[in-house]
């Protein structure tokens, strides 16, 4: 079986050196970028499986890197940061990271989030493999949700959406006018081994409500005090 790539994005060249072994220890292939414009350059060439992102770099920084790179993939990102503040941690999922973990971290922890969310990503691509077409496309008036091409068709048009959050919008689509709380959308998309909180899930609602405005007949509906809902009228 093929070793999983990892691109590892620090400027710290001992950080990056751990994690590399770190990895390597666990059977992972990896490759080192010190600052955003070689990271770039490297994701095109290297074509990793995930990639571990700091955010403070030289020049470009990590939430330009992000920006850059979900232009033209879908591939997971956990960013890394010694900062803990609330706003960064947004603006990461805001942009499209997959998870964050901040500096320092247990190395048993970094790669079990590494493991995890490349084991999500293996289970959707089995089972998008083995769904005969069509089936995990869920429509409504003026919406088209495919999670098998993981495309999102809005009043005729493509809208770009990062994986978490097609992901969360098929799920809740898919099951209209059921009620979710945070911590179990939470759980369903994210995994039981994300440690993140519930603020995750409000920005990623956040985010789709920017891109697909409520119809009249269906709409993503707050239930205050409890959670989500994707309400069919």
């Amino acid at each position: 079986m093929d070793k999983k790539k990892v691109l590892i994005v620090d400027d710290d060249e001992n950080i990056a050196e751990l994690i590399s072994l770190y990895l390597i220890k666990e059977c992972f292939d990896t490759e080192v970028a010190h600052n955003g414009e070689k990271a770039i350059e490297m994701f095109k060439i290297y074509h990793p499986d995930i990639i571990l992102l700091d955010i403070m770099l030289p020049g470009m920084d990590g939430y330009d890197v992000c920006r850059e790179i979900r232009k033209i993939s879908s591939v997971p990102i956990i960013m890394l940061s010694a900062k803990g503040e609330v706003f960064d941690k947004v603006l990461g999922l805001k942009i499209g990271a997959d998870d964050y973990i901040i500096k320092p971290f247990d190395s048993n922890e970094l790669v079990a989030r590494v493991q995890a969310i490349l084991r999500r990503v293996g289970d959707k691509e089995d089972v998008n493999a083995a769904v005969p077409e069509g089936e995990e496309v869920v429509e409504y008036e003026g919406l088209s949700v495919n999670i098998t091409s993981y495309s999102v068709v809005y009043n005729g048009k493509q809208v770009e959406m990062p994986p978490k959050e097609l992901e969360l919008l098929h799920f809740m689509a898919s099951r209209p006018n059921q009620v979710f709380t945070r911590e179990q959308l939470l759980d369903k998309i994210w995994g039981y081994d994300y440690i993140g909180d519930t603020r995750t899930v409000d920005v990623h609602v956040k985010r789709i409500r920017e891109k697909i405005k409520d119809e009249n007949n269906w709409s993503i509906a707050t239930v205050w005090g409890i959670g989500y809902k994707f309400e069919v009228k």
